[in-house]
């Protein structure tokens, strides 16, 4: 919608925080990606992951089962080798059909443990696959009923970020992080265990070296966190920057603001990489060069421990097979801390994505509708209602700064009436108003005698069309611009378009209805486009056609067509035509003009130029003198 309120949602903006690296939450202003809590992030990150992944929660136990299983005889592998040396190798019995039944029970258990880990790594790829797709429905799906306000402080490049980036970071935390963190622990429990039963001492020695782990991950988390937090948010620029550019790449150039943007672009793609480095830095220390040491530090004190037991003898049977086999799972003890810390780094980055995802479904959505009278739009009104009743409405964007004062006005069925009046009057804050993009008092708004708060939203959006300055096009057929998703029949699109003047010219293209239209409807004249976006709110049989400063920016002789569209259909639509070229509304049965948010004037064009010194007067023959 045209927002010639500029001033007055400018001022809201600003004093709703809506700053860089701000955002509003119901109320509470959260620092974008580094939130002041990164445990609290962390508890709803993983709030959100439990509820996408609630519906193949089976799947998820299943893994447990088969990875434990997978455990258990990976851990039998040591024991085997251990029977093989002291049962075989150092007394020298080589009984070779035995010793092969050894060795190829070890080689049977490690390959059975990798199938099995195959298998587990396959189905929780594919847990992750539909949790992302349920959630970025979700995330999609919640966006799309956010009311109005919201988009008025959103940057349409974060929010593309959160719909696709942050919910793609979460199938990383299932595939990679889960399965690695369930397999290692698991791993890990079913090595020290077997230890324990070898030699409790021994084992005793290797877990109290794993709180070094513990303090490893807590350094880890304190220098990389607000990194990891930092980088996403700057991606997230990023994204903003070139979608905003690329937006107005026209205007861009025209202005050769070129080098400008670009160094705007590089200083936050620096800052992205200089985080980025900061995160890498603390990689680099704290996860694989630190555990490699206390690999080696655990496998030095196990062989010293065993020099002090042995007392200057040689070491019995018995201990040359526990020794081999502390060997071997002091590998299988560091390699799953190695790889539990590792995942540190793709586990940060998706609890701040997913912490960003929460924050997004944390908006309250537009407010519910007309639960207890879904169809009153629809009902047929009595005798002599107003199509539209506005009383005494008052409305601010802003306490204490109002933007419309004590407005009243009824609009009767089947009536056309046309709003005017300078920028900042209060003309789209109206309109905004009627469609309920903004929550007006209560009862100030009627239609059909029902206050909107009353209206269920899917008759209250049937019962009303809008026909927007800028008009949206899907890069789709002229068809199913026209459709727009309703499926309506092939006889209603074409006697819309009919109704629009639009029938003669899409029947020129190539494919008729069929054609392709092109991104935004490139292929259309600004008309055309106009008069498509026309046909699609007659598409949907309105009770109420609003027009949003329909014919501003399309030629005078698109403008006969619009405004002999316009002439057939009163008495069968309530027109309300906001406008800024005054000839459109010029035949209108009414036309109101708003100064300062408040009816300076009312009547038809001939009784409001009879005004001498009117504001209507002033505005036409301004007009008048410019064209």
């Amino acid at each position: 919608m045209q927002a010639e309120d500029t001033e007055n949602r400018a001022r809201t903006r600003a004093e709703k925080g809506a700053e860089k690296g701000v955002e509003k939450v119901e109320g509470k202003n959260v620092e974008k990606g580094a939130e002041s809590s990164h445990a609290e992030s962390a508890r709803r990150a993983y709030g959100l992951l439990k509820e996408a992944a609630a519906p193949d929660r089976h799947h998820l136990w299943w893994a447990v089962l088969w990875l434990a299983i997978a455990a258990g005889l990976e851990v039998v592998g040591p024991l085997l080798g251990k029977r093989l040396i002291d049962e075989h190798l150092l007394p020298r019995v080589l009984d070779w059909p035995a010793m092969a039944l050894l060795l190829g029970a070890v080689v049977a258990t490690g390959c059975a443990s990798t199938w099995l880990r195959y298998l587990q790594l396959v189905r929780l790829s594919g847990l992750a696959m539909r949790s992302v797709q349920r959630l970025r429905e979700r995330v999609y799906g919640h966006v799309l009923r956010l009311p109005m306000a919201f988009f008025d402080r959103a940057i349409t490049g974060q929010l593309v970020s959160r719909v696709t980036n942050d919910t793609e970071a979460v199938k990383g935390l299932y595939i990679q992080v889960l399965f690695v963190i369930l397999d290692s622990t698991i791993v890990l429990a079913g090595t020290i265990l077997a230890m324990a039963w070898l030699d409790w001492r021994l084992m005793s020695l290797v877990v109290a070296l794993m709180p070094c782990v513990l303090l490893i991950v807590w350094l880890y988390q304190r220098l990389s966190a607000p990194a990891v937090a930092k980088a996403r948010q700057l991606r997230s620029d990023i994204n903003a920057q070139v979608a905003e550019s690329i937006g107005g790449m026209s205007v861009l150039q025209a202005n050769n603001a070129q080098a400008r943007f670009a160094e705007r672009f590089s200083r936050t793609n620096e800052d992205q990489y200089t985080q980025r480095v900061a995160e890498i830095r603390a990689n680099a220390w704290l996860l694989r060069p630190a555990l490699d040491m206390l690999n080696v530090v655990l496998l030095a004190s196990v062989i010293w421990l065993f020099g002090q037991r042995a007392d200057g003898t040689v070491l019995g049977v018995a201990e040359v097979g526990v020794l081999y086999a502390f060997i071997s799972y002091i590998a299988r003890v560091i390699e799953p801390l190695i790889q539990i810390t590792m995942q540190f780094s793709q586990l940060q980055q998706s609890v701040v994505a997913t912490a960003r995802v929460a924050t997004l479904l944390d908006e309250a959505g537009a407010p519910e509708h007309g639960k207890g009278a879904p169809d009153a739009a629809n009902e047929t009104a009595a005798p002599g209602t107003p199509a539209i009743d506005i009383r005494h409405l008052d409305f601010a964007y802003v306490d204490n700064q109002k933007v419309l004062h004590d407005l009243s006005l009824q609009i009767p069925q089947g009536a056309f009436y046309g709003i005017v009046g300078h920028t900042g009057s209060g003309k789209s804050t109206l309109l905004s108003l009627l469609l309920r993009y903004y929550p007006a008092p209560r009862g100030s708004i009627l239609m059909n005698g029902v206050p909107l708060d009353d209206i269920g939203h899917d008759a209250f959006r049937a019962s009303m069309g809008l026909v927007p300055q800028d008009p949206f096009l899907l890069a789709a057929s002229a068809r199913d611009n026209i459709d727009m998703g309703r499926n309506l029949p092939v006889e209603r699109i074409e006697r819309a378009a009919r109704a629009a003047h639009a029938h003669d010219f899409i029947m020129a293209l190539e494919d008729g209805y069929d054609t392709l239209l092109g991104e935004g409807g490139s292929r259309l004249s600004s008309g055309q486009k106009q008069l498509i976006a026309i046909a699609r709110a007659l598409a949907g049989e309105p009770r109420v056609l609003m027009l949003d400063e329909a014919t501003s920016r399309i030629d005078s002789a698109t403008e006969q067509v619009v405004q002999q569209a316009l002439d057939e259909l009163r008495g069968q639509v309530t027109i309300i035509a906001i406008a800024h070229r005054l000839s459109t509304i010029r035949d209108a049965d009414r036309i109101v003009v708003l100064n300062h948010g408040r009816i300076e004037e009312s009547g038809s064009h001939d009784a409001l130029m009879r005004i001498e010194g009117g504001l209507y007067q002033r505005l036409y023959l301004l007009q008048q003198l410019a064209a």
